[in-house]
């Protein structure tokens, strides 16, 4: 058997059975869970530069361990210089073990190396259950050095969780260890 992520094992003995005794669950697997995480870089930039794309996703590609997927234009826009199809940005959508340990690696060492750092937003729940974070600089995380860093680019994190509402979803997240502001 291979090795289990911490904060897989976290979930599964403790944040669970809180979760089933706060919610009234009898079943396991009504409990509310990760399903994915999904990761996004909008690089306005890249096209005039392809060279920025090719970087970005090497930096994306070491931060949540899987290649990123080019995202494109939907609709030509005349006012930004934009042709529909044009490459405009990068998605990793990460599900299983990564997810888990993206998640690890997001809570315990790059949410506390941003500076002045006071918590995340509680308020960026969609309604859904779902959570949504913005990162304002790639060099957060551990694997990206300086000298790496050609531009600070942000990117969009969305937690997308089985909860039925924003409660249960902030519930999961606070005992996984999601540092919300107070």
């Amino acid at each position: 058997m291979a090795l289990e992520v911490a904060l897989k094992q976290h979930y599964k003995e403790h944040v669970r059975p809180e979760l089933m005794k706060r919610f009234g669950y009898t079943n396991p697997m009504a409990a509310p869970r990760l399903v994915k995480i999904v990761v996004n870089q909008g690089l306005g930039e890249a096209k005039e530069d392809s060279r920025i794309l090719e970087k970005a996703g090497k930096e994306l590609a070491v931060i949540t361990g899987q290649q990123p997927a080019v995202t494109k234009a939907k609709k030509s826009i005349s006012n930004f210089k934009l042709r529909q199809g044009m490459p405009i940005g990068l998605r990793v959508t990460l599900r299983g073990d990564r997810m888990w340990i993206f998640a690890e690696k997001l809570i315990h060492i790059a949410l506390p190396r941003i500076r002045d750092f006071r918590g995340v937003n509680p308020g960026s729940f969609d309604g859904r259950g779902n959570y949504n974070l913005g990162l304002r600089e790639q060099a957060i995380f551990p694997e990206i050095t300086f000298d790496m860093v050609d531009a600070v680019r942000g990117m969009d994190v969305a937690v997308v969780t089985t909860a039925r509402n924003d409660e249960e979803a902030k519930a999961l997240l606070e005992l996984l260890g999601f540092p919300f502001r107070k």
